[in-house]
């Protein structure tokens, strides 16, 4: 999900969580994004030493890709380990262990090149503030949203986003020659937009980069546990998804 999202992300390894990171600035037109896994769900063991008591943990620069590959080989693993290592250049390596026909097993070991991030840049990949959002809904099946967008991106690059506190989402598009809306009906609202003081039918909208919000949709492999759409003032579409135990915050900047 990371790798499609993202070509070269930041890895955040603390005591208690994995954290995947993409820090473009929203307010400069990027997307960013913050994806999070409590480790107990994932590992069996797990050993890390930060640079300090005070500052326990470590941040890493990788290509999305190769992490992403070198998993995929360890699909039907005995155990798999991950570690950081220096050989001749500080790596992630991977170690797979695979069972053989034989029921003795081998092991596998991708070396996956890592940048090392100074404790100075570190501000600059903290977890996103989120301002509170006009709107939040919950978003209909992903598919369905992403079927209706790669249909409407064969007219238009810029799609506008409304949404209300009656559970009422549409995707819009507008071009000289034609106007096309899907509307999507009795979604839901998160409970703790239900005392905002908003007219629950007036529409709060943000314009966005019909692609960028098309990547976002290409990334999730699998139906979420839960998806949310929040629309900050004009300014942002921060789309909020869980996934069994990883939980995903993507953010798009309006088009301005």
């Amino acid at each position: 999900m990371v790798a499609k999202l993202a070509k070269t992300c930041t890895v955040r390894i603390s005591p208690r969580q994995l954290n995947f990171i993409l820090a473009d600035k929203v307010a400069s037109g990027g997307v960013s994004m913050w994806c999070e896994l409590e480790q107990e769900n994932f590992f069996s063991e797990f050993q890390m030493e930060g640079v300090s008591a005070e500052n326990n943990e470590i941040y890493l620069e990788l290509t999305s890709e190769n992490l992403s590959r070198a998993l995929k080989t360890a699909q039907n693993a005995r155990a798999l380990k991950i570690k950081l290592t220096n050989k001749h250049f500080p790596c992630l390596t991977v170690s797979i262990e695979l069972l053989s026909v034989s029921s003795s097993s081998r092991v596998v070991t991708h070396d996956i090149p890592i940048k090392v991030i100074p404790r100075k840049l570190w501000k600059d990949l903290q977890e996103p503030v989120v301002p509170d959002s006009d709107v939040s809904i919950y978003l209909p099946v992903l598919k369905t949203v992403k079927s209706v967008v790669e249909r409407m991106k064969n007219i238009s690059n810029h799609l506008i986003v409304e949404a209300n506190l009656n559970g009422d989402l549409n995707l819009k598009i507008e071009s000289e020659l034609v106007c096309v809306t899907t509307h999507f009906k009795d979604l839901g609202n998160p409970p703790s937009d239900a005392s905002h003081g908003r007219d629950p039918e007036q529409m709060a909208e943000v314009h966005v980069d019909i692609r960028k919000l098309l990547q976002f949709l290409a990334g999730q492999q699998s139906t979420p546990t839960k998806a949310v759409c929040r629309i900050v003032g004009d300014k942002v579409l921060h789309l909020d998804v869980l996934h069994e135990d990883v939980s995903l915050q993507y953010f798009i900047p309006a088009l301005s």
